[in-house]
């Protein structure tokens, strides 16, 4: 009987051979994938890139995927007639159509996340993001080895207004930080949040609900408040289709010239040709992004292309999705797909099964 065939997708560093180096004594024959091929599911992915994917995906009767680097739209699972388990990291994947894989029969499953300890992987990312910016770290590197000394300021963050669009998990871990160790002031907004919620993720935070003059740790503004109002603005919002695009040019064109955007959550919920028309006039001092509309970057897209920081266009700063990306994290999250493997295998509870996307 032939080995069942493994494929791990969109594993960059090769952090998965050691754990699924162990499933061959299983009978298993396992195919690791370093790149990505172009998302199925986007407008501008011509058909012979949808079907170079179906060709790499074909044989295989279990995939392994990371995160939303490949996403699985219900036509493509359709065209995968040997699949028989999807694998994913996180206990949710809005890219995976979980419905279309429960009617093939196709059970989904993911990991739990991380080791627990605070402030996660995302949150120091986003912070490390906002402090480069605001202290010039990437271009003075630059300058310095080119031969160079001082040739731009730094900006002080103490005492000013941090915008959040987002008070989840991260939003708030995020904000913390930023208003204990920097003493900005915390302003959020997203679609329903009111400010007795906010109250409540401060409490829980363990930061009081206000100062002694009643001023609110996170106060709730409007929408154009946050935008106009606020010297860092961080985007802390899951991708969903009601978040897809909300930021535009109007809340873009609405921010101080002197104010730093930065986004670690998705790059979809963006507008990417406002934001960077936004750069490009340097309507703002600097853009901070670990995320993208498409991922991995394409080499001809214009933040990659474009030089920052010279005639009038804003500072930018560009990290590869690495929000999540620690060694023990993907580690960690590759073991528990091999476990999932193991009880698959053996008729088994798996753990962490999706019965939807988790959004």
């Amino acid at each position: 009987m032939a080995p069942s065939k493994i494929a791990v997708l969109d594993d960059y560093q090769k952090l998965s051979e050691p754990p699924f180096e162990t499933l061959k004594s299983s009978g298993y024959d396992v195919t690791i994938f370093t790149d990505t091929l172009l998302p199925y599911n986007h407008p501008n992915t011509p058909q012979d890139a949808k079907d170079a994917l179906v060709k790499r995906l074909e044989p295989f009767e279990i995939i392994s995927s990371m995160r939303e680097r490949t996403p699985f739209p219900a036509e493509l699972i359709n065209r995968l007639p040997n699949l028989k388990l999807l694998l994913t990291t996180g206990g949710r994947n809005a890219s995976i159509d979980v419905k279309a894989c429960t009617a093939r029969g196709v059970p989904v499953a993911g990991t739990t996340m991380g080791s627990g300890r605070s402030p996660d992987s995302t949150t120091q990312h986003c912070v490390a993001l906002i402090l480069a910016l605001a202290r010039n770290i990437p271009q003075d590197d630059a300058v310095m080895k080119a031969g160079g000394w001082q040739t731009t300021f730094a900006t002080g963050l103490a005492g000013k207004v941090f915008g959040t669009v987002g008070l989840g998990r991260l939003g708030v871990s995020v904000s913390k930080i930023m208003h204990i160790a920097f003493g900005m002031k915390i302003v959020a907004w997203s679609t329903n949040l009111t400010q007795e919620t906010a109250d409540e993720k401060a409490k829980a935070a363990g930061l009081p609900i206000e100062d002694q003059n009643g001023e609110k740790t996170f106060k709730v503004v409007s929408r154009e408040e946050l935008f106009s109002s606020a010297d860092v603005v961080s985007i802390q919002l899951v991708l969903s289709e009601r978040s897809r695009g909300l930021i535009t040019s109007d809340d873009l064109g609405r921010m101080k010239k002197s104010a730093f955007f930065v986004n670690t959550s998705r790059g979809p919920i963006v507008v990417e040709d406002d934001l960077l028309e936004a750069a490009q006039k340097g309507s703002i001092r600097g853009v901070g992004l670990d995320v993208y509309e498409i991922e991995p970057l394409p080499q001809s897209n214009r933040w990659r292309t474009i030089r920052w920081g010279e005639e009038g266009r804003s500072q930018v700063v560009l990290t590869p999705h690495m929000g999540y990306v620690e060694e023990d994290n993907i580690t960690d999250m590759y073991q528990q797909q091999v476990e999932n493997i193991l009880r698959w295998q053996k008729g088994q509870a798996m753990l962490t099964v999706f019965k939807d996307s988790g959004y």
